[in-house]
C-alpha cells in the first residue's frame, strides 16, 4: 500500500500523470504507473475498482470520499522524512539479521581484512 496523504501540488501532478496515462498506449501507461508508484508512492489499485480505468474523475472521487487526504506542504515534508527514517531503520535491521544468520557477509569487515592482507603482502615483498 502506498500513501493516501498528499499535498495539493502533488495531487495536481498526479492528475496530470493520470491524464497522460489515459491518453497513452500500453507502454506509456506502464511508465506513468511506475512514476506514480516511485515518485509519489501512489498506487492506483489502492483507490480504484478492479478492472475499471482510473483517471482524474476517479482521483477527485477518492478525495471526495476521504480515501485521499490533502495536507499542507510542511506536514507532507515531515511525513516523507519520517518514512525515509523508517525505511533506513528497517533496512539496517534486515542487514543486521542477515549478518547474524549468515545470509550476508559484512562487506566492511571483509574490506578491512583484504586491506590488512594487502599490507602484509606488500611488507613481505
Amino acid at each position: 500500500m502506498g500513501r493516501n496523504k498528499f499535498s495539493a501540488e502533488e495531487i495536481a501532478k498526479i492528475a496530470k500523470l493520470l491524464r497522460l496515462k489515459n491518453a497513452g498506449n500500453r507502454a506509456q501507461q506502464k511508465l506513468v504507473r511506475h512514476d506514480l508508484r516511485v515518485y509519489y508512492e501512489f498506487n492506483i489499485s489502492d483507490f480504484n475498482t478492479p478492472g475499471k480505468a482510473f483517471g482524474e474523475e476517479e482521483l477527485q472521487a477518492a478525495i471526495d470520499r476521504g480515501a485521499i487526504h490533502i495536507l499542507d506542504d510542511a506536514t507532507i515534508a515531515a511525513m516523507k522524512a519520517k518514512r525515509a527514517r523508517d525505511k533506513a531503520r528497517d533496512a539496517a535491521a534486515r542487514e543486521q539479521e542477515a549478518l547474524a544468520t549468515g545470509e550476508a557477509t559484512n562487506w566492511q569487515e571483509a574490506l578491512k581484512e583484504w586491506e590488512a592482507w594487502e599490507q602484509q603482502e606488500q611488507g613481505a615483498s
